[in-house]
């Protein structure tokens, strides 16, 4: 009986590990200097991809050059055009956070400074960028 308890508990371990979060640093293209974020994936229960971004030392988008009036999370999957993540609210600590979730396992998430809210395509404006792979 012993062994299949512990048959047991290292299934349940690996399990737990394959559901673990990730996290990825989101590089600075050097639009506002001092930004610095984060993104962790992890798997949902209905298995798509939680994704928890969360960004330092954002500039406010109306302090930036050319001004701008809101931040935009993107995503885009390989061989997919971007698709809107959602709207990063930066606080006056100049601190943001935004929690998602997607379909997809492997793709290029990035933070741009825009004018709409919901905007069409993504504005030159990137900010941070990184890449998501969970296989």
């Amino acid at each position: 009986m012993k062994p299949r308890i512990a048959l047991i508990v290292i299934l349940s371990f690996l399990l737990t590990v394959a559901a673990w979060g990730r996290e990825d640093k989101l590089t600075n293209t050097g639009l506002a200097p001092a930004a610095m974020g984060k993104v962790t994936t992890d798997n949902d229960r209905n298995g798509n991809t939680g994704i928890d971004v969360e960004v330092k030392h954002m500039a406010a988008p109306q302090s930036l050059t050319p001004a701008k009036t809101n931040y935009i999370v993107w995503i885009q999957p390989r061989g997919k055009d971007p698709e809107v993540l959602g709207l990063l609210r930066v606080n006056e600590d100049l601190e943001g956070h935004l929690k998602a979730a997607t379909t997809y396992k492997d793709f290029d998430i990035f933070v741009t400074a825009e004018d709409s809210v919901k905007p069409g395509t993504p504005s030159s404006m990137m900010i941070l960028k990184g890449t998501v792979e969970r296989h």
